[in-house]
């Protein structure tokens, strides 16, 4: 969104913006007391905050803007590359404990977490944990990066991640629903898609009545220009079509 609004302000110089860092529940908080105009969240609204909305009058617009995932990444030489969902939400509980139950080698896993109160692990608690609160005895890391530079340097270690965290030394693990079904990549067509489990969209919810120039910043993401910015980020354009090529492995490299 810096870039974005980097960009926009580069178009429209008369343009006043800033920019506020916070969580998905801290965003839509400022956007219902009209202390923002535009609420850009890795999430839909939460029951409750639709219902606010309704009793308040407030009439909101929401547009997806990006997809993203949240990524398991192990050290980059586990030979573990398949999970299902039932496995990695036991590992997170603590039930299983060493690789070998999993199967690899015999050596203890290192559960690595981000804050409880951020947006990827709330995110990671409704979908994988069905609710639950992580209860494996974890390493506490404050971001993507930090969670990859744990993973990078531990054999035994999982972490979480977004699309952008997956760095030198660690590997995005591909994820079933459930055991037996077909196991996904977290590349840009299997997120696209839904394919990946994993899947969640970047959306900007405005006021209907609000701002003009909200409208506008959110006009200018969800263009052309504004999406490319989106798919330089490392994450998945939604606003535009997005046609993925994939060379036949029985083509010659040019």
């Amino acid at each position: 969104m810096n870039r974005e609004c980097s960009q926009f302000r580069a178009l429209y110089p008369q343009a006043s913006l800033q920019i506020r860092d916070g969580s998905s529940r801290e965003a839509v908080r400022a956007l219902f007391a009209g202390e923002c105009d535009l609420a850009v969240i890795t999430r839909e609204l939460e029951p409750e905050e639709r219902t606010a909305a309704v009793r308040g009058r407030l009439e909101l617009e929401g547009y997806r803007v990006a997809r993203d995932a949240v990524i398991a990444i192990v050290h980059g030489k586990n030979p573990v590359e398949n999970l299902a969902m039932n496995d990695l939400r036991k590992i997170y509980r603590g039930e299983f404990a060493r690789w070998s139950q999993v199967g690899g080698e015999d050596r203890p896993i290192h559960v690595v977490i981000q804050s409880p109160e951020s947006d990827i692990t709330d995110y990671f608690e409704q979908d994988v944990m069905n609710g639950e609160a992580i209860g494996a005895r974890s390493i506490y890391a404050t971001s993507d990066s930090a969670v990859a530079a744990i993973v990078a340097q531990d054999p035994g270690a999982i972490g979480y991640v977004s699309m952008t965290g997956v760095t030198e030394g660690t590997r995005a693990l591909r994820l079933s629903t459930l055991t037996g079904l077909p196991y996904w990549k977290p590349d840009p067509e299997a997120v696209y898609k839904g394919e990946y489990p994993l899947t969640r969209f970047v959306t900007c919810f405005v006021r209907s009545k609000g701002a003009a120039l909200a409208g506008g910043v959110t006009t200018f993401v969800t263009s052309r220009d504004g999406q490319q910015i989106v798919h330089e980020a490392g994450l998945v354009p939604t606003a535009i079509p997005v046609r993925f090529v994939r060379r036949s492995p029985m083509l010659q490299s040019h």
